[in-house]
């Protein structure tokens, strides 16, 4: 969301299981939000119909198979990009329908966003220093090395972004 935010998007939307997320994704442009479990249809079909033919751009970070099929048949026939982030089970196996290639939708997949980080990095840096990427909201806990636990406990619930390790304690 971020990113989109940063590129200049107008409209983005969250999905997530979680409706407590909403607000915490505004933080990141989040302009509307869409719970899977609020409908009766596949949620691809609802961001179809709320955009009248599809998304230009789908970003899917969880890896959860389905979550990943969604992401690119959310997306608009001949120009929209699904892009995968999160990685699935070894297992997964994608299964969509032929002619969602055949409409011009493009899948691709990523790691670490393609960054580079010798030639990269150093922007990314510059970004920060004229604050135009906001780091510091991505960072919703902190806590000491010897209770690392406690930040497995939150990332595994969704309950945080990133949280600090401490080591001073």
């Amino acid at each position: 969301m971020e990113g989109a935010r940063m590129a200049g998007a107008s409209r983005i939307i969250g999905v997530d299981l979680n409706p407590a997320k909403y607000e915490q994704a505004k933080k990141f442009g989040c302009t509307d939000f869409v719970n899977p479990k609020d409908h009766s249809k596949p949620v691809q079909e609802v961001l179809v119909e709320m955009t009248n033919g599809g998304v230009d751009r789908a970003v899917e970070c969880t890896g959860h198979i389905d979550a990943m099929i969604a992401a690119f048949e959310c997306v608009h026939d001949g120009w929209g990009v699904a892009v995968l982030v999160g990685v699935p089970h070894k297992e997964a196996v994608f299964k969509t329908y032929p002619m969602n290639f055949l409409n011009e939708r493009t899948l691709k997949g990523t790691f670490f966003g393609n960054y580079k980080p010798r030639t990269d990095l150093p922007e990314v840096v510059e970004m920060y220093m004229r604050k135009e990427l906001e780091l510091e909201k991505f960072i919703t806990h902190s806590v000491p090395f010897s209770q690392i636990n406690t930040a497995f406990d939150l990332m595994l619930k969704g309950e945080g972004l990133r949280c600090i390790m401490r080591m001073d304690q």
